[in-house]
Parts: structure tokens; C-alpha cells; sequence
């Protein structure tokens, strides 16, 4: 082998980056490895990007959802720390924004007067004085969630990490792989679903795992950045002088 003199490598070294710069486009020798350094998942089609995006979420044990979505013709904006065990967070609607605790099976909602007052604005609604009353003494306590109450299977899916990710973490039509990026600061790769990119798009993490890191909705229908990949979180259950058991049924809510 022979050895060159510093002098001369340098030489050669500048030549090479020369023809590389000029020739890029027909040497692959010289190209930049875009997935140099990355988890690898750039490599791979993009249905099993998806797929590996969808099964590193569901393997996960806590994450952090924010931003807003439609469902059933209302917006929601949420801000929900989840885990397998429960969830955090607010969740905000047309009318209202209420504060949900599930510690596993027990469901808590926390929301202010105007919350429980809502059902007196509907035309024709039968709202006593008392239930006035009432609605003052919930302002900002805990109110435990029925299990027997309908609005116990509404708010809990809100808490629900597999409910959420297995409803949002989903494009329409065939997935194609997209542009990369970066979000939240960290390299991605985009799935977009369908060849027009019209059913929904999805960002997934490059670095370390690849987890989902933002979600375009197909149809306009929200923004779901998910953020705090295996961060834990304390869930507690209320204090009790703080929380309000109603038993089987709630009071009127504004739903």
C-alpha cells in the first residue's frame, strides 16, 4: 500500500471532494447517506414505517397528546399525559374546558360552575334553583365518574392511551413516504396517505425510537403533536375533602 505524504493527501482529498460536489447526481459513491446516524426506519417502505410507528406507540408507557381533532362533527382540543395505567389532562370543546383523572378504573372530572350550569342556556331546559346550587358547591372539585353513567365511557376514552393512539394513528388509503423534517427538533420522516396526500400524514421519529412525533389528520379534521415518549408521571387519586361522589349518576352535565 503506498503511503502519501500529508501534502499529497490533502491534494487528494480536495480533488475528491471536487468531483463529488460536481458529479453528485451520477455517483451514488458521493452522495450523502440521508439515513446515516438514524434508527434506520427511513430505509423501509413506507406501510411498515407506519407500522413500526403504530407498534412502538402501543409499546410504549406513557406519552403526551396535544393539539385538536373532530369527531362526530365537535372539535376538541385536548392537553392529556397517558399512560397504561390512566391519563391527565384538560380537554376543551365549543362550550367548555373540563379537567379529567383517570387512576385505572376511577374516573374523576374536575370543571368550573359554568361547566354544570351549561343544560340551563338549552331552550326548554327544567333547571331548578337547587341545581344552581349545586353546580356553585362542583366549582373546581373532583367529581367521581360513574361507571353505570353514560358519560363514564365519553370521558374515560380521553384517558385512554390504546383508545386514543388506535383512533388517531391512522392514515386513509395507501401510505407514501413523504419529505423528512424535523419536529419538535428531531429528524423525522413523513407517511402521507394516499399518492395525493389527502388521507392524513403522519411524522416519525428518525432518532432512537420511532415513535410517532406529529399527526395531520385526513380531511382537516386536527393536529395531534405526541410528545414526552416514555416519561413517567404521578397519578393520585384526589384528596377527599376535594371530591364529590354521587353516586350511580351524575348531575346534569353540559355534554
Amino acid at each position: 500500500m503506498t503511503a502519501f505524504p500529508p501534502a499529497a493527501r490533502a491534494r487528494r482529498a480536495v480533488f475528491v471532494g471536487a468531483v463529488c460536489a460536481g458529479l453528485a447526481a451520477g455517483l451514488t459513491g458521493c452522495a450523502e447517506d440521508p439515513d446515516e446516524g438514524t434508527n434506520g426506519v427511513g430505509r423501509l417502505t413506507a406501510a411498515e414505517i407506519e407500522n413500526k410507528a403504530r407498534t412502538t406507540a402501543k409499546a410504549a408507557r406513557s406519552v403526551r397528546l396535544t393539539g385538536t381533532f373532530v369527531s362526530r362533527g365537535g372539535t376538541y382540543k385536548l392537553n392529556m399525559r397517558l399512560k397504561n395505567t390512566g391519563g391527565t389532562g384538560s380537554v376543551t370543546t365549543k362550550d367548555s374546558t373540563f379537567e379529567l383523572l383517570r387512576v385505572e378504573d376511577e374516573l374523576f372530572m374536575k370543571a368550573g360552575a359554568d361547566f354544570w350550569r351549561h343544560d340551563a342556556t338549552k331552550p326548554g331546559a327544567d333547571f331548578k334553583k337547587e341545581d344552581a346550587e349545586a353546580a356553585d358547591k362542583l366549582e373546581d372539585r373532583y367529581v367521581k365518574v360513574p361507571k353505570g353513567d353514560p358519560a363514564y365511557e365519553q370521558f374515560r376514552g380521553f384517558t385512554d392511551k390504546a383508545v386514543l393512539l388506535d383512533g388517531l394513528l391512522g392514515l386513509n388509503g395507501d401510505p407514501v413516504k413523504g419529505d423528512r423534517e424535523r419536529v419538535a427538533g428531531l429528524r423525522t420522516i413523513k407517511v402521507v396517505g394516499g399518492a395525493d396526500g389527502q388521507g392524513g400524514a403522519l411524522d416519525v421519529s428518525l432518532e432512537q425510537k420511532p415513535y410517532p412525533l406529529r399527526l395531520v389528520r385526513a380531511g382537516g379534521a386536527g393536529i395531534v403533536q405526541l410528545t414526552d415518549w416514555e416519561k413517567d408521571f404521578p397519578l393520585t387519586r384526589p384528596p377527599k375533602d376535594l371530591t364529590v361522589d354521587y353516586g350511580r349518576k351524575l348531575p346534569r352535565t353540559s355534554d
